[in-house]
């Protein structure tokens, strides 16, 4: 639930931001009167990306279990490619997101109001759509179903509020700080959705190895124990994992993170995207 709640915070304050950047423009610029437009293209986005999360889960259901685990193979490397992209896209495209988004949105009005409406739609569409597949490819193993929708629900709703307060002015954070910590641990997150995807290959028999283990510390970390929860959920840690997931879980996390991190550890932090987006006085 750890992993999904950070899936759900980090992808829904994307959706605030880019909600609120819009609302803010159309505020400020006395035209009010579009903001119906804006929402109504926020809940189309919304209601499309929810009913691709279930059309997900209803059509891997009908599978068999080869096929099954084929699918989530497929699902899991397509979420490592959303998030792989997603965080290198934000860490170039945070400081000017929202005069990209203000031009887009001058540009829709001009054109009409269901062009408002649909700049909307698609401007959430994209990350709800990445939502709908991180969510499905983390929830997979899952011993409780519920836990899963708690998360991704908690991760929204803390990233609504948190939206709400930055454009209130009410609270001021560095959104460069904040999507690089969350970014790099999406890559962890993402590294052990990569091996998951390397274990349902083998379970479903594309790959050799389901057998062979790269080691067993299964003493150390007893599966009803907390912490051996803690990191199965948050990084797909298991005590007895394969040699290929592990060159799975290496391959991809460690030079990864590397380039993820590299550029920014090495320079200053600046404050302006911390309240560039919202806010009375952007």
């Amino acid at each position: 639930m750890t992993a999904i709640y950070l899936i759900g915070l980090r992808e829904g304050l994307e959706i605030t931001l880019v909600v609120s950047i819009l609302v803010a423009f159309l505020v400020k610029s006395d035209r009010r009167h579009l903001l119906k437009f804006v929402w109504a293209g926020v809940a189309a986005a919304a209601l499309l990306s929810i009913g691709f999360a279930g059309l997900l889960k209803a059509g891997a259901a009908t599978l068999s279990f080869e096929q099954q685990e084929l699918f989530e193979a497929i699902a899991s490397f397509v979420a490592v490619v959303f998030v792989t992209w997603m965080i290198f896209w934000m860490r170039r495209m945070a400081r000017r997101m929202a005069a990209e988004l203000r031009g887009k949105l001058e540009e829709a009005i001009k054109v009409g109001t269901f062009a408002v409406a649909g700049m909307a739609f698609l401007a959430v569409l994209r990350e709800g759509l990445e939502t709908s597949i991180l969510f499905y490819a983390a929830a997979q193993g899952a011993k409780d179903t519920a836990e899963p929708l708690i998360g991704i629900s908690l991760g929204l709703l803390t990233a609504i509020v948190l939206g709400w307060l930055l454009y209130a002015s009410a609270v001021r954070i560095n959104l460069t700080k904040f999507f690089m910590w969350t970014g790099a641990l999406l890559v962890l997150v993402a590294a052990g959705i990569f091996k998951y995807g390397v274990h349902d290959l083998q379970e479903s028999g594309v790959l050799p190895g389901i057998n062979t283990y790269a080691y067993d510390i299964t003493g150390a970390f007893p599966p009803d124990a907390w912490y051996a929860e803690l990191l199965r959920g948050m990084f797909n840690f298991t005590p007895q994992p394969t040699v290929l997931e592990t060159i799975a879980w290496l391959g991809y996390g460690i030079p990864v993170l590397i380039l993820f991190l590299l550029p920014l550890l090495g320079k200053p932090t600046a404050p302006t995207p911390a309240t560039e987006p919202v806010g009375t006085s952007a």
